[in-house]
């Protein structure tokens, strides 16, 4: 990329996901999620015994990471043989309903962003700050709607935008769309 001797020439731009590429998120994701399913857990199943935490590894990975919160909270509450309503968009942080476990982690999540944030990986910074010197546009996507902007990223296309997460064709659509017109 650095324009030195032969090879092929730089990219015309670089699409890096925020979430377990440039960000440790996983981390702050995994712990909200325990702490919604955790506390819901007894109150959903009190006729059927205790049922056994979150696993904020193995579960997270298998039934939540990549997913929305709602599908998330669907596939994890399934896999333990609970069901609830799905509920609504907006319905408040809860037990009751699908939606309510779904804004629990919500909430869990924004107040674990205050309180701890999230840490950048080690290489982050050369990872932003080579393709930029380069003259490469490079720019960062997030399945999260709480994604901002800062450093040398050309553009933060956040979730909230209704940018697919987990690799998706379309984000890179969007992203040469944004680069053309700087």
């Amino acid at each position: 990329m650095n324009g030195r001797g032969p090879g092929p020439p730089p990219p015309e731009g670089i699409v890096l996901d925020t979430d377990g590429v440039l960000l440790d998120s996983a981390v702050v994701h995994a712990a909200a999620w325990k702490i919604a399913f955790d506390t819901c857990l007894d109150r959903l199943a009190p006729d059927s015994g205790t049922q056994p935490p979150f696993d904020a590894d193995a579960e997270y990975r298998r039934l939540v990471d990549g997913r929305s919160r709602y599908d998330g909270a669907v596939a994890f509450l399934t896999a333990r043989g609970l069901h609830l309503p799905p509920g609504e968009p907006h319905d408040a942080p809860g037990c009751g309903t699908v939606g309510a476990v779904a804004a629990h982690k919500e909430r869990a999540f924004v107040d674990l962003l205050r309180t701890e944030g999230v840490t950048a990986f080690a290489d982050v910074a050369p990872a932003r700050t080579a393709p930029r010197a380069a003259g490469v546009p490079c720019a960062a996507v997030s399945a999260s709607r709480h994604a901002r902007t800062e450093g040398p990223l050309a553009v933060v296309l956040p979730g909230g935008r209704r940018v697919p997460s987990h690799p998706d064709r379309s984000a890179g659509s969007v992203c040469e769309g944004r680069f053309s017109r700087r």
